[in-house]
């Protein structure tokens, strides 16, 4: 297979997700190869874990729900 007719597939697929209403973005996300990215992950959940442990308003919201959803198991 050609680089041109990879190219061609390419181009006609994001056409066609052009013509179906979408367009292209770029996400920048972290890298998890570097060698802080799990301590980084760590520092983060700590940090939103002390939030929402002060925050008694979300945390009852969050147990209203949990408690809805109990028995949708199938």
């Amino acid at each position: 297979m050609t680089t041109t007719s990879v190219n061609a597939r390419v181009q006609k697929h994001r056409d066609a997700l052009r013509q179906a209403g979408l367009r292209p973005v770029q996400l920048w996300v972290p890298d998890t190869r570097r060698p802080d990215f799990a301590q980084e992950c760590q520092r983060q959940s700590l940090l939103a874990a002390q939030a929402d442990s002060a925050d008694i308003a979300t945390q009852s919201f969050m147990d209203a729900a949990l408690a809805d959803v109990q028995g949708w198991e199938g």
